[in-house]
């Protein structure tokens, strides 16, 4: 049925392509079937002690050397240090294959080196794309396929914070009264990640590249780190991770859907436009469809337990695990869509822009929220300046977000719509919106007038309670509300809505609103 040539290539028959060992319907790129190149024939052991991941790279370089194929990935726990991905590959994980993040400190080798890149802007993970177990620099038309589990086991959650010296925004208020000794654990200088991976796929620029069908735990700092990239579906994905989930920076034409992101302590779908290439680049055209996110604790909604014993993120605020546009913002956002998403025991959705960048034309539309862990929603324009000199306050407009159904709120939070003195956030709608909330604010809760905090890194928790429990607005203009419906489950002592410094607001079909003077 199929021959084994020198190189290790495998030569098919159109017999046994026919047989759905690799159907060209289930393939990203059904012209990389013509030839195969199976690890194993190339040294690969898969038996969890050899390291394979010398018989990775050669069996992807015989690939790339024939102007495409696929690379099998038989059954199998195959320990790896990094593989570097190349144009025209695909990678397809058998069932039951596994690749695995080797440790340095416990098996022989090392993680290939981070780039020389002079980024004061940004931190050490948004900065770096080699030091993964998975990593592609400009390539184009290739692909990793499932149903296998990629586990990044030998990976480490932490690395340097940026070289940034205005530190008031780098990190949540909720941090403040942590220790020194607290922060270096977490951010451990660049000396200590030479070696060490930190991603379990991360690109850097690149076309054309497809994501499909396998699943992820424990996957560093990043599951998905892309940066730069064009044309890239990312589908079907399972990812249960300490940390960032997926992670699109400086994209176009980018779509995640029907994926579960599982992230307790970090962002689990997360839209950036940052200074990691060194200019001001915007994310543009992205959508993300049908996902699932929450914040169980880590590996529990993988192995189906679902547990919520954790109740604190590293920041200090409750488990996060949603979908967000931020924090680095830079290069700003246009026309995202994000439609017909779950949110469960995680924070609601977040749209900043603290760092000059422009974010208009978003839609968030049929969002279903449950148990959720700080506010549902909430809009951020921020003056953190996160960049080279000269960078200015940005602008958060045309916004639509319709079609939400949130329930079991942290009654501190509620939907937040937060500008700044003289540049209001303009253009919002809100549509056909459910809020229910657990209840319990406090009189003082309801005198509180919260800081500013222009430069403060965004957070809902970032201004403390809020005089509000439903919906609080300060600084927009053009807001239209259309059917909000409010609820609270125990008694609380704040207004529903309050309005501060929000002009030509209209408001329909909403029984109740408050503004303050």
């Amino acid at each position: 049925m199929r021959d084994r040539n020198e190189q290790g290539q495998t030569t098919l028959t159109r017999r046994s392509l026919n047989l759905g060992l690799i159907a060209g319907a289930l393939l990203p790129f059904p012209a990389h079937a013509s030839h195969l190149f199976d690890v194993r024939a190339f040294g690969a052991k898969g038996d969890g002690r050899a390291i394979d991941s010398g018989a990775f790279n050669a069996a992807i370089a015989a690939a790339a050397r024939a102007s495409g194929g696929i690379v099998l990935v038989p059954a199998g726990r195959y320990l790896c240090f990094s593989i570097e991905l190349k144009s025209h590959v695909t990678i397809q994980l058998a069932k039951g294959a596994v690749i695995e993040a080797a440790d340095p400190a416990r098996h022989p080798g090392q993680y290939d080196m981070p780039e020389d890149a002079d980024q004061p802007y940004q931190d050490f993970g948004h900065s770096h794309w080699r030091n993964s177990l998975i990593w592609g620099e400009d390539v184009e038309d290739a692909a990793i396929t499932g149903p296998g589990l990629i586990h990044g086991l030998g990976l480490t959650r932490n690395g340097p914070g940026a070289r940034w010296k205005a530190q008031t925004g780098e990190r949540p208020l909720s941090m403040k009264g942590m220790t020194g000794a607290q922060i270096a654990a977490l951010e451990p200088d660049v000396a200590a990640m030479r070696g060490s991976g930190n991603k379990a796929i991360a690109l850097r620029n690149g076309r054309n590249i497809r994501l499909s069908g396998f699943s992820m735990l424990k996957c560093g700092h990043f599951a998905i780190l892309a940066t730069g990239t064009r044309d890239l579906t990312i589908q079907n994905l399972t990812i249960d991770t300490e940390r960032d989930g997926i992670d699109l920076d400086c994209v176009r034409d980018a779509l995640v859907e029907n994926c579960r992101v599982n992230t307790p302590n970090d962002d689990a779908i997360v839209v950036k436009a940052s200074y990691a290439l060194g200019r001001a680049i915007a994310a543009e055209r992205v959508t993300i469809r049908r996902c699932a996110v929450s914040g169980y604790d880590l590996g529990t909604m993988l192995d189906g337990t679902r547990r919520k014993t954790q109740q604190l993120a590293p920041d200090r605020d409750r488990v996060t695990g949603r979908i967000k546009l931020g924090t680095e913002s830079n290069g700003g956002y246009r026309d995202i869509l994000i439609e017909d998403c779950s949110f469960t025991h995680c924070r609601g959705l977040a749209l900043e822009a603290v760092d000059g960048g422009v974010m208009e034309h978003v839609v968030a539309r049929r969002l279903t929220m449950r148990d959720i862990t700080t506010a549902p929603i909430f809009l951020r324009l921020g003056d953190r300046r996160r960049g080279p000199p000269g960078t200015g306050i940005g602008a958060i407009r045309n916004v639509t977000i319709s079609d939400v159904d949130a329930t079991g709120i942290d009654h501190r939070y509620p939907a937040a719509i937060a500008g700044l003195v003289g540049h209001p956030i303009e253009n919002v709608k809100l549509a056909n919106i459910r809020l229910a909330y657990n209840g319990g604010g406090t009189e003082a809760d309801a005198a509180r007038h919260p800081e500013e905090h222009p430069s403060a890194y965004p957070e809902p928790s970032m201004f403390g309670p809020l005089p509000a429990w439903g919906l609080w607005v300060r600084h927009a203009r053009g807001l239209t509300i259309d059917g909000l419906q409010l609820a609270v489950s125990a008694p609380d002592a704040r207004p529903p809505i309050l309005l501060e410094d929000a002009p030509d607001t209209a408001i329909a079909r909403t029984p109740f609103w408050r503004g303050r003077d």
